[in-house]
């Protein structure tokens, strides 16, 4: 990714503090670039900030957080991406409130591609973990760059199994682009850095902070076609995700579960709002225009992947662990894991304790 001129000054306006995103962008519309905006009279600028917010446009702290910022975009894979770039998603000038620039690290081409949003709880269930990682990697293999938030549980999971499908994962930070949060996630962020992107509107050294999240949601959603929510209790941030969705006149999808978990409360409310109720990857894909293709199809073109209803013939009809199916089918453990992943995600087998899986359908589907 390459830097583009006037960078500075986009980075003057962005970093001042109290300038908020409706004042800069005011400003652009009556005076054109950052460069023409700085050198208007600053009695002029008055007209859309306060007055001790156009002093800060020229203090030392300002020009201090310009340099910072600089220093870390001139690292190989670092950009600093502004409205006025050709590479900045389409997507985001549609919504509420475009953040003027965005610190992104890793592959900056992933933001023109097609994108999904999956979120969920922080404090999830293994099933809703598993779910996650399932639904992103089909959606993944089908086209979809996977865009969520780096928190635990849900989030975590969906890029994951982004990261393990073909169209990789999006990661929006609440902080700045520098520091992982939560410290947990800390390999999982070094992993999208390399093999997809992380992004965020905070500058270098930004912490983490209570207000900031809300407005990451925003992106989350922005970026994406869609949005789809795995498990959430009533109070939790994805639904304000979903909520921006919704707003932003993207498709809500979410996955039901048991009317006595807590952490499906939140997907049921939004089932009863409008939300697409889900249970296959297959179900969100029929939702989107141009993406109809079968998980299965998708996967079985795959280099090095195994047709689904082979495997299943492999599997028999009593329980069977993946050991066994390797040495059955000729494949590698990935290989039967990830096929093993997509016969659940639809329905054909179901997992036993003990590392066991079962088909749980009279005969195998082309």
């Amino acid at each position: 990714m390459t830097q583009p001129s006037g960078l500075a000054g986009w980075l003057q306006l962005a970093l001042t503090p109290g300038l908020g995103g409706a004042g800069l962008r005011a400003m652009l519309r009556q005076f054109g670039l950052p460069q023409a905006v700085l050198q208007r009279k600053r009695s002029e600028l008055m007209t859309f900030a306060p007055a001790q917010v156009i002093e800060a446009l020229d203090s030392q702290q300002v020009q201090d957080a310009v340099a910072r910022s600089l220093e870390w975009a001139a690292a190989p894979g670092r950009a600093i991406i502004t409205l006025a770039d050709e590479i900045y998603p389409r997507s985001l000038l549609e919504i509420h409130d475009p953040p003027a620039v965005l610190y992104a690290a890793g592959r900056g081409e992933l933001l023109s591609r097609p994108a999904l949003a999956v979120v969920g709880s922080r404090n999830a269930s293994a099933q809703g973990e598993h779910n996650a990682e399932a639904f992103a990697r089909t959606l993944s293999d089908s086209g979809f760059t996977i865009v969520s938030g780096l928190a635990l549980g849900i989030d975590a999971a969906a890029h994951r199994g982004g990261l393990a499908g073909a169209s990789s994962t999006i990661a929006v930070l609440g902080t700045g682009i520098d520091l992982v949060y939560p410290r947990r996630n800390a390999v999982l962020a070094a992993q999208i850095e390399e093999r997809g992107l992380l992004l965020s509107e905070f500058a270098p050294g930004t912490p983490p902070a209570a207000h900031h999240f809300p407005r990451r949601n925003r992106l989350i959603s922005g970026l994406a076609q869609g949005c789809l929510v795995v498990e959430a209790a009533l109070a939790s941030g994805s639904l304000i995700t979903a909520r921006a969705a919704a707003d932003q006149g993207r498709e809500v999808f979410a996955v039901p579960g048991s009317i006595h978990s807590p952490l499906s409360k939140g997907c049921h409310e939004l089932i009863k709002s409008g939300a697409k109720l889900v249970e296959s990857a297959e179900d969100v894909l029929a939702e989107l225009t141009g993406f109809r293709q079968s998980a299965s199809a998708s996967t079985a073109q795959r280099k090095g992947a195994a047709p689904a209803c082979a495997l299943l013939d492999h599997m028999g009809h009593d329980p069977v662990d993946v050991d066994a199916l390797c040495s059955r089918a000729g494949l590698s453990a990935d290989q039967v894991a990830s096929e093993l992943l997509r016969l659940e995600l639809d329905g054909r087998i179901t997992s036993l304790p003990g590392g066991l899986y079962q088909r749980i359908e009279a005969g195998g589907r082309s």
